[in-house]
């Protein structure tokens, strides 16, 4: 028997990431010590009948930044209006976004290392004492007005805090957060919720076995659910450990949460270059990967997991690498 639910149908109409989200603090698992700062912060606003400071969210992608603005717009009851650092390319572009901001409103800019640095200043006077500055015409005769914006929350998120400037994140005084990855049991905890809204059921030793391979991460375990729940349906059966291991198998994921790019370099790392250590641009060449891609995506996990480490002179398995992957 199938473990899709048809009467969840009209769920389906929606994004099935924004169907996952939690709909309330309650609800959402984990980053306790960011919950209680949060909702010391929002219960005191709400009591001066204030609008919360500014507040900046970083860590790696997937983790619930987004959702937490959600929650935190939520718990105002404002209205969430939602933008990103690339999007906003001109000064303009930014302009147009505050001065159509209401009184009490919340506004999420992802990606916010993106922004340039003209757009940042201007966001200074804004964040700061609630007034933007435009400039008017060009030469002599270019002049400035100012405008008064109505009080709002600016909320921000990066994956790359380090590229944001100094005064940026000095204007951040409702707190500067970093979201942590997620245990386990957590994260089993996460698939389990998930499993339900979806309208399917999974029993804890299948849920667990999505969350070993998550890479401690919410968005990857609800990725692997969602396919499990599709090999189910397809196969006529209930999601179980066989069936997780099936599906994951599909996609080509190992028990540690590796996949083809993790291995394929740490195959070269144990098996070609005898365990190391060896130079970037070498391992590169020797396996079709760009530099940056295996820099910046495929080793921080390696190295998280204790397989990898980086060396002045260069990339050098670990023993549990060695142990896994020697031919």
């Amino acid at each position: 028997m199938s473990s899709f639910d048809p009467k969840h149908k009209d769920q389906e109409v929606k994004h099935l990431d924004s169907t996952l989200r939690p709909s309330n603090f309650k609800d959402y698992v984990g980053q306790e010590t960011i919950k209680k700062n949060l909702h010391i912060l929002l219960t005191a606003a709400k009591e001066r009948n204030a609008t919360p400071e500014h507040i900046l969210l970083y860590g790696p992608p997937g983790l619930g930044k987004t959702t937490l603005a959600h929650l935190i717009a939520k718990e105002l009851g404002a209205n969430l209006k939602l933008s990103s650092g690339p999007a906003i390319m001109k000064v303009g572009d930014l302009a147009a976004i505050l001065t159509n901001l209401t009184p009490g409103d919340i506004l999420f800019i992802d990606e916010i290392h993106r922004l340039n640095k003209l757009i940042e200043e201007v966001l200074y006077p804004a964040m700061e004492s609630g007034q933007l500055d435009i400039v008017i015409g060009k030469g002599p005769s270019a002049r400035t007005i100012q405008l008064d914006l109505p009080p709002f929350t600016l909320i921000g998120a990066t994956t790359r805090i380090s590229l944001l400037s100094s005064p940026l994140r000095s204007r951040f005084s409702g707190g500067v957060h970093r979201l942590q990855f997620y245990s386990e049991e957590e994260i089993s905890s996460i698939v389990k919720k998930s499993a339900t809204i979806l309208g399917t059921n999974i029993p804890d030793d299948a849920a667990f076995l999505i969350a070993k391979r998550s890479r401690f991460t919410p968005r990857v375990a609800n990725y692997y659910l969602k396919r499990a729940r599709d090999f189910a349906q397809v196969h006529k059966a209930e999601i179980d450990s066989d069936v997780v291991n099936q599906s994951l198998s599909l996609l080509e994921i190992d028990e540690f949460g590796l996949g083809v790019s993790e291995r394929m370099i740490m195959n070269a790392i144990v098996n070609t270059f005898k365990g190391g250590p060896v130079g970037l641009n070498t391992l590169a060449a020797a396996t079709g990967e760009e530099e940056s891609t295996i820099e910046d995506v495929v080793e921080p996990y390696l190295i998280q997991i204790g397989m990898l480490e980086r060396t002045t002179r260069g990339r050098k398995a670990t023993e549990k690498a060695m142990n896994y992957f020697k031919q």
